[in-house]
């Protein structure tokens, strides 16, 4: 019974079974012209059905001549090597033994003299190559031979694959969803299979079998079940590749990405560089009127991005990840790696974002632990007759995001430490909303 396909095996087809059966089959008859062109096009229609190098076809073959004489000579010396002329096609089977002076318990020893009656040049620690091919193997040394070719030619193209996809990896390619198995699904990737994980899903896309996907391949293992390629849409790369692709800047190195964060299907961050004067980063990403960052949300099914200026400065590269939430200063505490940031009262809950998912976002991409709080300060009203001045307002409200957590948490704020680096944002300044670009579906 045929092996249904499955992502770990890649098996030869049931046609491709029978002819390689009638072909090694030959193997039983005398060893004459027509014979001998028959092996050779058989051994080149197997190299075109798999697509290896004829020379691994042949060695395959060999493997199987010597598996097949020990299988029909069990009592003869175990030293035993094939060869096929890659010119005719003629499969000799040879017996391998060593010259030595006297015979000792090894079976794959003949003494000097015994050597010389077959060949006169042989000398003390020579190697003896006798031609044992028997006149016709048989059917059942047909049988074995095509047996060990299918297991060695499935071992090559499990080979071939591996290497293939190894070097692709990292790449986007295009792919057929085959099916869906508990969630997984299974994608065709030239002639192979690949799985996708619920965990490399993005969670808003449903997929369904004969779909067209773009997705990148991030691993490749080789398995005892063969090379197993995992592929994904919610990977990082995923992102880069796609600005690869849709920005030539980005493409050719003029622009750099420095650092992304993303949470699949719902919004993403990028930070980008120039690496060469008079080019706009961000500008170049966003394209005219946006069409290029909105190819890769059209390609992301509506996943916003949020394409900021990197700066080498930590306080300013911060105010610009809370894009679009417009900074009034920044305090860098190295010692904590905590990044304090002061936003107006109307602008708190634009920087936090929803269930703290922008803060979130920004402290991913920057790697501070960042703390915000709004600007509004204590009232305090002005003494009459002596009396004391008492406080009218509660302390501003803050929400810390910490790098790779889940959650942003409120609470209730205090003025910035002391003895920090403070860099002040102006409304109209670089990095607080002009030095940003967004785009939703």
């Amino acid at each position: 019974m045929r092996e249904v396909g499955n992502p770990h095996f890649f098996v030869a087809g049931r046609l491709a079974d029978r002819a390689l059966a009638r072909r090694v089959s030959g193997l039983d008859g005398q060893g004459g012209g027509p014979l001998k062109s028959e092996f050779m096009t058989a051994i080149s229609m197997l190299s075109s059905e798999k697509n290896m190098p004829k020379e691994v076809v042949i060695e395959a073959i060999e493997a199987a001549l010597v598996s097949a004489y020990r299988r029909n000579f069990p009592t003869a010396p175990q030293s035993v090597d094939a060869v096929i002329d890659p010119e005719t096609g003629a499969p000799q089977v040879f017996l391998v033994r060593k010259v030595v002076a006297e015979l000792g318990e090894d079976p794959d020893e003949i003494t000097l003299d015994d050597a010389r009656a077959i060949d006169p040049s042989a000398q003390v620690g020579g190697v003896l190559r006798t031609d044992v091919t028997p006149p016709q193997f048989g059917r059942i040394a047909a049988q074995t031979a095509k047996q060990v070719v299918l297991q060695k030619l499935r071992e090559a193209e499990r080979r071939r694959v591996f290497d293939q996809f190894t070097e692709r990896q990292g790449e986007i390619v295009h792919g057929l969803v085959q099916r869906i198995e508990q969630g997984t699904a299974i994608i065709e990737l030239d002639k192979t299979e690949a799985i996708m994980p619920r965990t490399e899903q993005i969670p808003t896309e449903r997929y369904y079998p004969g779909q067209r996907l773009r997705v990148v391949i991030v691993d490749v293992r080789d398995s005892h079940k063969g090379p197993q390629v995992l592929v994904s849409r919610a990977h990082r790369l995923m992102l880069r590749r796609l600005f690869e692709q849709e920005v030539p800047e980005i493409f050719s190195g003029t622009v750099e990405i420095k650092a992304i964060a993303r949470e699949a299907g719902a919004r993403a961050k990028v930070a980008v560089a120039a690496r060469q004067e008079g080019i706009d980063p961000v500008g170049s990403c966003v394209g005219m009127r946006g069409v290029r960052i909105q190819n890769v949300v059209n390609e992301l099914s509506g996943e916003k991005i949020d394409v900021v200026q990197w700066d080498p400065d930590p306080a300013v590269f911060v105010a610009n990840a809370l894009s679009p939430a417009q900074v009034v200063s920044v305090t860098i505490n190295e010692d904590e790696n905590t990044a304090r940031v002061i936003v107006p009262e109307r602008q708190l809950s634009l920087a936090i974002g929803k269930e703290g998912q922008n803060a979130r976002l920004a402290a991913k991409l920057t790697g501070w632990r960042i703390d915000i709080r709004s600007d509004a300060a204590s009232v305090v009203p002005a003494a009459a007759d002596g009396a004391e001045p008492a406080q009218q307002a509660a302390p501003p409200a803050s929400v810390a995001a910490q790098h790779g957590g889940t959650t942003a948490s409120a609470t209730t704020g205090e003025a910035p430490a002391a003895g920090g680096d403070e860099v002040r944002v102006g409304a109209g300044a670089p990095g607080a909303s002009g030095d940003s670009a967004g785009a939703t579906g």
